[in-house]
């Protein structure tokens, strides 16, 4: 059986997908987002990351985090941010479970990787046919990231080459 090597690059930027268990869509649920976003904000609170981006569709949420200098330990905060808010999330009957084992993780090495991860989440919710631009879904970092003027809120409106077509899930 293969062994997932995770990578730890202390004090690293890393892209997650973090997928709901047999891709129910449980954050379709906006009481399952606001336990997402409390169980979000107390593992930030107790660890601290920097969220750059996210995106929450129906059954799968992507972000990037860049951990504080020297710290690598991005699994046990997903450990608990899936803990605190499966405590909470509505689930539907005969379901016992919120979340798919683990998450997928990827090093960011450098701009224009991050870039491109960041171009790849705020266009997700286009690629899965959830809306017609990036600005047309709310559950998405995109709103934020075009005030701090990285993106024009017109991006996304026509498809984008090399990001509609990426299969990172």
């Amino acid at each position: 059986m293969a062994t997932h090597r995770r990578a730890h690059v202390p004090g690293g930027t890393y892209f997650f997908t973090v997928v709901t268990y047999a891709r129910q869509p449980l954050l379709a649920d906006h009481l399952n987002i606001n336990a997402l976003g409390r169980a979000l904000r107390r593992v930030r609170e107790e660890r601290p990351f920097v969220m750059d981006a996210f995106v929450l569709l129906p059954d799968h949420l992507h972000c990037l985090w860049t951990l504080p200098e020297g710290d690598t330990d991005y699994s046990s905060r997903w450990r608990d941010i899936k803990k605190y808010a499966s405590k909470e999330f509505l689930l539907p009957p005969g379901t016992q479970t919120a979340w798919q084992r683990g998450f997928w993780e990827h090093v960011i090495r450098d701009e224009n990787d991050w870039q491109q991860h960041m171009d790849y989440i705020h266009y997700n919710p286009v690629k899965h046919g959830w809306a017609k631009a990036p600005s047309d879904w709310q559950w998405s970092s995109f709103h934020q990231c075009v005030e701090k003027g990285w993106y024009d809120k017109e991006w996304g409106r026509q498809e984008i080459p090399g990001v509609a077509h990426r299969e990172w899930e």
